[in-house]
């Protein structure tokens, strides 16, 4: 049981002497009562401290000698080098605490102490972590490194910023204050900021959505609305394109996402459909085999052949469709086996003596009788042959 505090005296600088006189008398007397144990805790607490002293070197040497920053445990390493001194010495302190019994006062001092030491350390160490994790996913897109960078400013600002304001309500909750008006007003003050800088940090996002998504990179050719275009840059608000016409396109990260995008390098393939027309008096026995023809042509040029046949019959030709896949994600390929393909089939079709259709119109002219007048003149009929006289 502690000893009351003493009576304070009129003077201030008496009053403070009896008063450290008094609590200096109460750990004596603590310290004097638990010999054994605080020998014993004391012992136990160096002993912690020297550990996590070991563990934070160590930590540090392995963060150093990582080759790969964003390793998983590279990340590990560097959150535990963040181990602060004010968090090794409270845990060794709140260790003796625990142990040997220490006077009540000391006691809550203690628990303060160590409960702020806690909450910053583990928002440190959250820090650490997150901004991690966030390069560690960045990384994996390779060529966005410059963007990464420059966001990464930010993000770290609003991360800390984040994690610290947490850690200080906590603190401030077990410390008895009322943080119900702290929470109100950065609510307010978060929502003012949000509305304020809207745009800036859509775009933001966005560009930060398409590093980590990675729905397109640096050097794809996509195709977003009627814009047909090569990534050049990813920037924090937005992304520059290169026409395939040679000018440039510039359009906001937030407005690119919100449309639907066409990554045509990531094609495994290209599929061309090609139309083809012959004229109506082609034999039905030359049209039969016209599918057998497409695909010897689409083979021999070391496509793949998917379906090939009679489309429609059109106002001036008998309508047939070619559908075949090149195996490659390069329009330039495509461009190539397209143009062989078509010339090939142009070489066999003539060899057949297959004509092509080109738009045509027969017009017929009735007499007055309502009987038809072909276009073309009707062939003479051979004159009969005089009868014999008997």
């Amino acid at each position: 049981m502690t000893a009351p505090l003493p009576k304070i005296a009129d003077d201030p600088v008496a009053a403070v002497s009896a008063r450290i006189e008094h609590y200096s008398q109460i750990v004596t007397d603590w310290v004097r009562g638990n010999i054994v144990e605080l020998s014993v805790a004391v012992v136990a607490a160096v002993l912690v401290y020297l550990l996590l002293s070991w563990l934070k070197r160590r930590a540090a040497k392995v963060a150093r000698e990582s080759e790969v920053r964003s390793a998983m445990t590279a990340i590990i390493a560097r959150t535990l080098a963040r181990t602060g001194k004010f968090f090794r010495i409270m845990v060794a302190i709140e260790l003796v605490n625990g142990y040997a019994n220490a006077p009540a006062p000391l006691a809550r001092t203690v628990a303060v102490l160590f409960t702020v030491a806690v909450v910053l350390q583990v928002a440190i160490w959250l820090r650490e972590i997150i901004l991690g994790l966030i390069e560690r996913r960045a990384s994996e897109s390779g060529s966005e490194h410059e963007t990464l960078q420059s966001a990464m400013v930010l993000i770290r600002l609003l991360v800390s910023f984040a994690l610290f304001a947490i850690a200080a309500i906590v603190i401030l909750d077990n410390l008895g204050v009322n943080v119900t008006g702290l929470i109100a007003g950065l609510g307010v003050g978060g929502i003012a900021i949000g509305l304020a800088a809207q745009g800036v940090f859509s775009d933001l996002f966005a560009a930060i959505s398409i590093i980590f998504d990675r729905p397109f990179k640096r050097g794809d050719t996509i195709t977003y609305g009627t814009t047909t275009a090569r990534v050049e840059r990813i920037g924090m608000k937005s992304t520059r394109l290169r026409a395939l016409t040679g000018e440039e396109k510039i359009i906001s990260n937030s407005k690119l996402l919100e449309t639907e995008i066409t990554n045509n390098t990531k094609s495994v393939y290209r599929r061309v459909n090609f139309p083809i027309g012959l004229v109506y008096h082609t034999p039905v026995e030359t049209a039969e085999r016209v599918p057998d023809m497409l695909r010897e042509i689409v083979e021999a040029h070391g496509a793949e052949f998917i379906r090939g046949g009679f489309l429609t019959f059109a106002p001036s030709s008998l309508d047939f469709q070619l559908v075949f896949d090149v195996q490659s994600e390069e329009v330039d390929e495509m461009f190539k086996a397209r143009h062989a393909i078509g010339l090939g089939i142009a070489k066999r079709f003539a060899a057949e003596g297959i004509e092509f259709a080109y738009p045509t119109q027969t017009t017929y002219t009735a007499a007055p009788d309502g009987t038809l007048v072909m276009p073309y003149a009707e062939p003479a009929k051979a004159e009969s042959a005089p009868r014999k006289k008997t």
